[in-house]
């Protein structure tokens, strides 16, 4: 079922409609496990949690609790929706004088064309908030704020409520620490459209050989049902422990959480410095040590996938010439590794222009060719013409900005959406004129294994 889309522009404007009220505390503390701390939100703040933890493993976030949040259906202006909210938000405190900033954690759809099908039902195109408790651990140090956002004066019996509540979090997830899991038990498992993708692919084909386009990324999903519900807090320990070297990511909404461990920075932004991976161009690992250096080796000489991968860093290059100053692109992929598959990766740096921002970047990036494909404009046509699923939030940008415009956001991939007893798990493939359906829902599989491992099921070759 469709959710009909939003196309006024009041959203840009709620916040200024009434007076706003935004109280913060932060405070450094003990180091103590960010699995923990989302464990120990379980009870008061079900379905309003997120989790988040960059590739390198220095910054960890996560947030208990919506304070405040910025949701939309819009089409064509969400990404200015975002930061007009997010701004006009910000100028009702004084941020800088406390250890820690606010933080706007959320995601963006892939493509608010396609509309909202049942399993994104409780997703907008547009799902920010701001935690209510926010845990920050960077570079060794741990903060914790508390946020209030209110329209109306916030009373000391309302701070010291949430003082108490958020001391009781605390002290949960130091003495308890981070529980062990049992992997779930699935009891079945489909693969939903599967001959429709297969046809997807031939029809694609034909029409990038008819010169319609260059590359086309096409999806598809894979559907798990268990004996019992899974909890967030399982699925994230799984993914927390199996997947190191990937961004790590988890958004509650309502009863459905959508979770990943990604490979691919879309962008980040640190003092006025942006950041992109061009990824794209993917194999397996090897058994050994030989096989998997030989297997490297093929990717790096295989013209099909240099070609993909130059798709990618021609794009991101463009949007760096657009946005930043001056900027930096290696001449030639390396191989970045990681436990399942190892992909194409180059990586680009650049200093943003004194206007540009990272939502502006996200705009620019959002699809790349390694999830959309190229040219841009008519590889997404075709997506939505032939590609027999919604992806929802899968392969769109999730992520994090602070309110002095640093930030972070990942290309939601090697991803699921969990909703109790049942879970999606989705992965693609970018499709070329001598692409072959069976060599490309092969590699699907290979792409779902991360996920498929987290949520306890297996492949036939396992």
């Amino acid at each position: 079922m469709n959710r009909k889309l939003s196309t006024t522009n009041d959203d840009l404007n709620k916040i200024d409609q009434s007076t706003v009220h935004f109280y913060i505390e932060a405070q450094e503390v003990e180091r103590l496990s960010a699995l923990a701390f989302f464990e120990a939100g379980e009870e008061k703040y079900e379905g309003k949690r997120f989790f988040w933890q960059n590739r390198e493993k220095n910054f960890t976030l996560v947030g208990l609790g919506h304070a405040h949040t910025i949701e939309s259906n819009e089409e064509g202006n969400r990404y200015e929706v975002v930061e007009q909210q997010w701004q006009q938000l910000l100028s009702h405190t004084n941020y800088k004088e406390h250890c820690q900033q606010p933080i706007l954690f959320g995601s963006f759809t892939f493509d608010p064309k396609k509309g909202v099908s049942d399993e994104w039902s409780s997703f907008s195109h547009v799902n920010f908030a701001l935690a209510t408790h926010q845990l920050v651990i960077r570079n060794e140090k741990t903060f914790i704020n508390t946020h209030v956002v209110s329209k109306t004066a916030i009373s000391a019996q309302q701070i010291a409520l949430l003082q108490d509540e958020r001391d009781e979090l605390l002290h949960k997830a130091q003495i308890r620490g981070s529980k062990s899991y049992a992997k779930s038990q699935v009891i079945s498992t489909e693969e939903p459209y599967k001959e429709q993708y297969l046809q997807s692919i031939s029809k694609v084909t034909n029409e990038i050989k008819a010169g319609h386009a260059d590359k086309v990324v096409i999806a598809r999903s894979l559907a798990l049902e268990f004996d019992e519900a899974v909890s967030s807090s399982n699925v994230l320990a799984q993914v927390y422990n199996e997947q190191p070297e990937s961004y790590l990511f988890g958004q509650e909404q309502g009863p459905n959480l959508f979770f990943g461990a990604s490979p691919e920075r879309l962008v980040s932004v640190k003092d006025g410095m942006a950041y992109s991976s061009c990824i794209a161009g993917s194999i397996k690992r090897g058994a050994t040590k030989e096989l998997d250096r030989q297997l490297g080796d093929e990717l790096l000489n295989d013209a099909k996938n240099l070609q993909e991968h130059q798709y990618v860093v021609d794009m991101i290059t463009q949007s760096f010439d657009e946005n930043c100053s001056t900027y930096d692109v290696p001449n030639k992929p390396q191989l970045l590794k990681i436990r399942d598959i190892q992909h194409l990766y180059t990586p680009v740096e650049g200093k943003l222009k004194d206007a540009a921002t990272i939502l502006q970047m996200v705009e620019k990036l959002h699809p790349t060719p390694a999830l959309g494909g190229a040219p841009r404009g008519k590889a997404m046509e075709m997506i939505r013409a032939f590609e027999p699923m919604n992806r929802g939030i899968y392969a769109g940008p999730i992520g994090w900005m602070n309110a002095d415009g640093d930030g972070e956001f990942a290309v939601a991939i090697r991803s699921a959406l969990l909703q109790n007893k049942k879970a999606y798990l989705y992965a693609g493939g970018g499709i070329v004129a001598d692409s072959q359906p069976q060599s490309e829902y092969e590699e699907t599989l290979v792409k779902f294994r991360p996920m498929l491992r987290a949520l306890g099921g297996k492949l036939n070759d396992e």
